[in-house]
Parts: structure tokens; C-alpha cells; sequence
């Protein structure tokens, strides 16, 4: 019985992480890492200020992750996951486009 499960575990982690791992499958693990990372770097900022902190590089990892997940979702042909990823890198793009206003418009105050 406990063999029959490991073979059967183990069939299992050849077939995930293996047989099915191909290009696509490296774009949508990349764009997962981006958007992962974006968590550690508002962490990171907001430890260092000692509040909660949206940095602008949040931003860029949420568009690079959520653009390759969108890709890779496309490519899965998942309804949920496009929606959910296209929404998202268009509210990170429209983020970004008001902090790059605010700092022409801060820029400008100091000339």
C-alpha cells in the first residue's frame, strides 16, 4: 500500500513537473516570480519606513507578472484566470500612469 502511493506521488510530481514543463510553462513560472516579488518589495519598504508602503517598483513587477500571466493564461484558454489577470495589469498600467503625474507635477514645483 505505502509503495503504491509513493509510485503513484511520484508518477504524479514526473507528470507536474516534468513531462508537462515546456516554454510556456517557463513564461507562466517567470510571471508568477514577478508577481510574487512584488510582495517582498512592498514589504520590504514598508518595514523600512515603519508603515505601510506601496512602492512604484510594486507596480512594474505587478504589470511584468500580470502581463506573462496573462499570456500564459490565454495560452491555458482559463476564463477565470484572463479576466482576473487582464483587470489587473490594467488597474497596475492606470497606477502607474497617476504616480508618473504625480511626479511631473511635483517636478514641476520645484523648477
Amino acid at each position: 500500500m505505502l509503495v503504491d502511493l509513493a509510485a503513484a506521488l511520484g508518477g504524479y510530481l514526473q507528470d507536474v513537473f516534468v513531462s508537462r514543463f515546456n516554454i510556456v510553462v517557463l513564461v507562466g513560472l517567470v510571471g508568477q516570480a514577478l508577481f510574487t516579488m512584488r510582495f517582498l518589495v512592498q514589504w520590504l519598504a514598508s518595514e523600512r519606513a515603519g508603515r505601510s508602503v506601496i512602492p512604484f517598483s510594486f507596480w512594474l513587477f505587478s504589470v511584468g507578472g500580470g502581463i506573462l500571466l496573462l499570456a500564459y493564461s490565454l495560452w491555458r484558454r482559463d476564463i477565470v484566470f484572463i479576466l482576473g489577470q487582464g483587470l489587473g495589469v490594467f488597474i497596475y498600467l492606470r497606477n502607474i500612469s497617476l504616480l508618473m503625474k504625480e511626479r511631473r507635477a511635483e517636478a514641476a514645483k520645484t523648477r
